[in-house]
């Protein structure tokens, strides 16, 4: 017979706290200086309601991280839904679907503090919790919903997409990097004309490697 203790689901309120609090002080403090007193004081919880949700200190750390990723990754499916539809009707409009995503995510999404955080988290933490960084591309949820986006894109003929998993990865990359290296990571603002340039030229470096026709 197990001596695992069975957790409490509780109260999703309470939970989302204690995920809250628990991200901002594992980043403020890092994993082996945090501790589930200052938790539960942030969070305006009992330090028994976390041992009785989460069992305790790694497990609480684990779902902070991968319940802050399922929120971004909800997020994110919205961006693609309202910017990349599948339902573009030409390579005229395929461009521009593609720069207003470009556009959305790599201020909205890309440069959120909280999803910055978490990255820098899950860095820092890497060599004690080394699972965080072995997950492959494809098994990456934001990842993957984009690579299924491009390659609903490339059944219809808009998009040659040999390998969509990658090409969603060189999309983020061309529409994301420039504007946090222009922008030291959004420490210096930039004007929408600078990020609309930016990003509508990594739109047409990924199409001239992913267009119809394109050499691969």
């Amino acid at each position: 017979m197990s001596n695992t203790p069975t957790l409490r689901q509780g109260s999703p309120a309470k939970r989302a706290a204690i995920v809250r609090a628990a991200l901002d002080i594992f980043v403020q403090d890092g994993y082996a200086r945090a501790s589930v007193d200052a938790i539960a004081k942030a969070a305006g919880v009992s330090k028994r309601t976390i041992y009785d949700y989460y069992g305790g200190k790694e497990r609480l750390f684990l779902s902070a991280v991968e319940d802050t990723m399922a929120a971004h990754t909800v997020s994110f499916q919205d961006l693609l839904d309202r910017t990349l539809k599948s339902s573009v009707a030409d390579e005229t409009e395929l461009e521009a679907a593609l720069t207003a995503f470009g556009r959305t995510f790599a201020t909205e999404v890309a440069s959120s503090d909280e999803r910055a955080a978490v990255m820098r988290l899950m860095i820092a933490e890497a060599p004690h919790f080394p699972a965080l960084l072995r997950m492959p591309p494809e098994d990456r949820p934001v990842q993957r919903a984009l690579a299924e986006r491009l390659a609903e894109l490339g059944a219809r003929g808009l998009l040659d997409v040999p390998d969509p998993s990658e090409a969603a990865e060189f999309l983020g990359v061309l529409v994301t990097s420039r504007v946090n290296h222009r922008s030291w990571y959004g420490s210096i603002p930039l004007g929408e004309p600078e990020i609309d340039d930016l990003v509508a030229g990594g739109v047409r470096v990924f199409l001239r490697a992913y267009g119809p026709g394109a050499a691969h």
